[in-house]
């Protein structure tokens, strides 16, 4: 439920924007609001509040439940594709034909809508393919896991083409998880002062970056995405989005590693690599500007990978697309700790004591991981072709002109 709600693209994109919006507004009052009332109140009251915000937001739920569109429920999605697969496999030796009626195919309009077979990936069309017995005498699938129509074929097909685009969100994520340790370290060591009584957190200074992609992506929705439509007279696509996001995040990676390039020359001048725990006379607003430029890039890359996979995901897979970004920041920040651990095990740079460490070399790995990362992103966009994007703008245009 969320996208499912609105027909046209224009609308699921200023949605996917306002939820990412209150998603990170809400974790910058979590990380601040609510950790400095259980730190200097109660965490009785700090849980209070948050159980009492809970409970209202169910209430909001459930008050708009007779509005929502509710889908009808049509089996689980992830069967067909394992259908598919071992329909294929079943089928290998079988030779396929170029005739269309040999193949079975389902339309109803809505999840079935395909009738004829692509030639991408045309070994998998045999699960697809009609032999004798797999077909009743009223149409109906005699033998499911040896026959599957042409949509679920073609379902898969889908997934195979955009997973090359999601596997790159994992590695543009994983450089976001390893600064996000980093960062805390350089500012362990770091004057955190704001003022003569006020000093930051180290653990609450990352909070600069929900409130950067929280400013932006209202910054976006309003004014950005609007005059990009006024001079190109087209949306920007969610490929661009996600592309400047890649830059964005590189050049924050930069910024990070001169940034403790510095901080380093100025810990040599004090003579501050022997003593651990040090605190390098460098105040840590030297930091905000890496932690704003990534989440400038969240805003991009994020609420554009979602409406890129809510887009081209098969209609049945359209509620699964939306949890594609949990499993790519999961498995990113899997990746960002192995690979702290295995810089760690390899080389130097991150030692105990970071005022004797290299820490602007991680910070260099980072930007030539994410260039790389990014050249791999730009060959799989322009080979990439939208599955969809005919269909949204009929649907578009219809709307427009009712």
């Amino acid at each position: 439920m969320g996208a499912n709600q609105f027909d046209k693209p224009k609308d699921r994109e200023i949605f996917f924007n306002w939820y990412f919006f209150t998603f990170y507004f809400a974790s910058a009052v979590s990380n601040t609001a609510i950790v400095y009332i259980e730190d200097n109140v109660s965490w009785r009251v700090g849980f209070g509040i948050c159980a009492i915000t809970n409970f209202i937001g169910l209430a909001f739920l459930l008050l708009g439940n007779r509005f929502y569109l509710h889908d009808k429920p049509q089996g689980s999605p992830f069967t067909s594709i394992v259908r598919v697969i071992v329909a294929t496999i079943q089928k290998w030796k079988i030779k396929l034909s170029s005739n269309i009626e040999d193949y079975y195919y389902k339309h109803d309009g809505i999840t079935e809508t395909a009738t004829i077979p692509k030639m991408s990936f045309r070994f998998l069309n045999r699960a697809a393919f009609k032999t004798e017995g797999d077909v009743g005498s009223d149409g109906s699938i005699a033998k499911p896991w040896r026959i599957c129509t042409i949509q679920q074929v073609e379902d898969l097909k889908t997934l195979i083409r955009i997973f090359p685009l999601w596997l790159s969100g994992i590695f543009l994520s994983t450089p976001i998880g390893v600064q996000g340790s980093l960062t805390i370290l350089q500012a362990l060591t770091m004057d955190r002062h704001l003022g003569p009584h006020f000093q930051i957190p180290a653990g609450s200074i990352l909070v600069l970056c929900m409130i950067s992609t929280s400013v932006f992506l209202a910054i976006i929705d309003h004014f950005l995405c609007p005059m990009w439509q006024k001079l190109t007279r087209r949306s920007p696509t969610s490929l661009q989005r996600i592309g400047l996001g890649h830059v964005l995040n590189i050049l924050s990676m930069a910024i990070s590693a001169l940034v403790e390039a510095k901080r380093l020359k100025i810990a040599q001048a004090h003579h501050l690599q022997g003593q651990p725990g040090a605190i390098v006379p460098m105040l840590a607003l030297w930091l905000f500007p890496q932690l704003v430029l990534v989440g400038i890039g969240e805003a991009f890359h994020f609420p554009g990978q979602i409406a890129l996979y809510y887009q081209e995901f098969p209609v049945a897979l359209r509620s699964t697309s939306t949890a594609m970004i949990a499993m790519i920041i999961g498995i990113a920040y899997y990746l960002s700790t192995a690979l702290i651990d295995l810089v760690r095990r390899v080389t130097g740079w991150l030692p105990n004591n970071i005022n004797n460490g290299r820490l602007d070399n991680v910070y260099w790995l980072l930007v030539v991981v994410g260039a790389l990362n990014f050249g791999y992103y730009l060959v799989c966009a322009s080979l990439y072709r939208y599955q969809n994007v005919e269909k949204e703008e009929e649907v578009s245009n219809s709307g427009t002109n009712r």
